[in-house]
């Protein structure tokens, strides 16, 4: 009897080899499916991980997934190399960028207008300055109007020609923003106070963009102040002319 049972218990055995087989084809079906789950959305960091992790399950030996070929690479229509997925930029990231090119392009603005400035020898008339909100491109009352008007000089349209040219590459509000200083006006003025005249300057030089230069009504601000923010004392008519004034700002934080 006992020599019948050998040959039993051996056969018995190898018939339960495959069993270690099929344990190793569900391992590796187990691991092949976490793999397609993770190429769905896959980055560095994914990659790096389950790259690690494969490391450890085939004790420390190399990798059988380099990176940007095979399932992980073009093999598979829309799934995203390691590489593209680095290269992509986060919304912060492109955020960033614009700020940078906007900030870029004040800049560039501002030496353009002050070299206009220089060539066309309106040191006195006109100026450019980096303020905390823009680019203020500050234009003389006298240069812009005859005393206690609002209609432009036809010796402002070059300043405003040249200005035009340049607004469209901004992507930037512009604010037009018309000063005065704190005398009363007139007897038998057009305007009624200070306010209406700072105002309907700020307007009509609006109107010269966008009716004359054909630029979008969206890009700009009217602001008026009349005499509430004077750049020096209103104490001679030095000072006061320079509070009389037209500021064009091309704003900082603001896109058109």
């Amino acid at each position: 009897m006992a020599r019948r049972r050998k040959p039993q218990a051996a056969s018995h055995s190898s018939s339960e080899r495959w069993l270690i087989t099929y344990a190793d084809l569900i391992t590796l079906l187990m691991i092949f499916f976490v793999i397609m789950y993770a190429m769905s959305k896959v980055d560095i960091a994914k990659y790096e991980s389950l790259s690690k992790a494969l490391h450890l399950q085939f004790n420390d030996g190399p990798s059988f997934i380099p990176k940007g070929t095979g399932i992980m690479g073009d093999a598979i229509p829309g799934v995203p190399k390691a590489e593209d997925s680095a290269r992509k930029q986060s919304p912060d990231q492109t955020v960033d960028t614009e700020l940078e090119q906007k900030e870029e392009n004040l800049q560039n603005l501002l030496k353009v207008v002050r070299q206009y400035i220089e060539e066309q020898h309106l040191q006195g008339q006109v100026s450019a300055s980096d303020t905390s909100r823009g680019i203020a491109i500050t234009l003389n009352d006298l240069f812009l109007f005859d005393l206690g008007k609002a209609d432009l000089k036809q010796g402002a349209y070059p300043v405003l020609e040249k200005l035009a040219s340049l607004f469209p590459k901004l992507n930037a509000k512009v604010s037009i923003e018309g000063h005065t200083d704190d005398l009363p006006l007139a007897t038998g003025s057009l305007f009624q106070d200070n306010w209406g005249l700072s105002q309907a300057r700020s307007v009509s030089v609006i109107r010269y963009f966008v009716n004359t230069a054909k630029l979008a009504p969206g890009t700009f601000i009217s602001s008026a102040y009349a005499d509430t923010k004077p750049v020096s004392p209103n104490d001679s008519e030095t000072n006061r002319q320079k509070n009389r004034r037209v500021e064009i700002v091309v704003l900082r934080g603001e896109s058109s």
